[in-house]
């Protein structure tokens, strides 16, 4: 009943959902990166899945949890064109009172050659953005999380900036097998406070994500799928404007196409508990991204883990593009698990 209920949920929040575009019209994007090599690794989007992983509650604050006690998480990505970025953040739980988590998180454009309006060089600058985390959950019953993520931002491109605030809620929900869950996240909720030259203020990057996971009784596999801009339904860019100004009659493989678009599907083996291997496929990033005559991986994705009592070390890759792939490894610590193994 409560697989059904969720299902409902989502496939209405979708359907009902406007007609609009989405694309660069938005400040903070950097909200949206991927740290995690695990998330990557399994398409880029996760709400759902519940584990002892604190990066799981930066992507929805209801997963935040107190397996995830004293935690500490880095993370470091490899991006594109000397780009990088990362985050960390570390967990404490207190009976009674809830979860608490913070962190930051940032994005270096690296360094840039600057000239004047004649072409004569001047300098260099660098550009870069910050995003500050304050997680705290709390358990409705031992099945079900709430949690909220507030996010100071702080953008500075060359001699701009510009300070916003973001919130994120999110919901989750576990089987007592710990086999089957859901989770329901909306992010990215806020404003930005001030701009980068007295422009008009604009919007950040709303989103509303879900998605549900099941892991095989008997079976070492775990299949996750997530639903993406579920605030929207059309994720197509028309590059060219239309002649006619009436609503286009949407056909049967247009409306299969944006389906598509919010779905970010992940598998897992997982042989032992303490290892993994993960793959994703993102229909989205592949339809926007790939070259015709060479679509090779984009849009695929694929890792491994290894698990131990007092640390974590994961992988992730991700295409986006026959020009490259990104690179994420992930460190997840327990420094009171080290501690206990020192003083035996």
């Amino acid at each position: 009943m409560l697989r059904k209920a969720f299902n409902i949920l989502i496939f209405n929040i979708l359907f009902v959902s406007g007609f609009s575009q989405t694309g660069g019209d938005n400040v903070y994007e950097f909200l949206n990166l991927t740290h995690s090599a695990y998330i990557s690794s399994i398409g880029g989007s996760n709400v759902s899945v519940f584990s002892n992983d604190l990066n799981m509650a930066y992507h929805n604050p209801g997963l935040l949890d107190s397996s995830m006690d004293k935690s500490i998480v880095l993370n470091y990505v490899n991006y594109f064109a000397g780009i990088n970025y990362g985050m960390a953040m570390y967990s404490r739980s207190f009976e009674g009172i809830g979860n608490f988590g913070t962190g930051i998180t940032y994005l270096n454009y690296g360094s840039f050659t600057e000239a004047d309006e004649s072409g004569n060089i001047t300098g260099n600058f660098t550009a870069s953005e910050y995003a500050f985390s304050l997680l705290y959950s709390r358990n409705i019953d031992t099945l079900f999380n709430i949690g909220a993520n507030l996010k100071p931002v702080l953008s500075h491109l060359e001699k701009y900036s510009s300070f916003g605030l973001a919130l994120d809620i999110g919901a989750s929900y576990h089987s007592r097998s710990s086999l089957f869950s859901a989770g329901l996240a909306l992010r990215n909720i806020g404003l930005q406070l001030t701009s980068y030259a007295g422009e008009d203020k604009q919007p950040l990057p709303f989103e509303i994500q879900a998605g549900v996971s099941q892991r095989l009784a008997h079976a070492p596999f775990r299949f996750s799928l997530t639903l993406r801009h579920l605030e929207k339904f059309d994720l197509t860019h028309q590059y060219i404007l239309p002649v006619s100004t009436e609503e286009p009659e949407i056909s049967d493989s247009d409306f299969g196409e944006n389906l598509l678009r919010h779905m970010v599907f992940g598998i897992e083996l997982i042989p032992h508990k303490n290892f993994y291997i993960s793959g994703g496929y993102n229909y989205q990033r592949r339809s926007e991204l790939k070259i015709d005559q060479k679509v090779s991986t984009v849009g695929l994705s694929w890792g491994f883990g290894i698990k131990t009592s007092f640390i974590d070390v994961e992988f992730g890759r991700a295409t986006y593009h026959l020009a490259g792939s990104s690179n994420h490894i992930s460190l997840i610590l327990r420094p009171d698990m080290i501690y206990k193994k020192g003083s035996l």
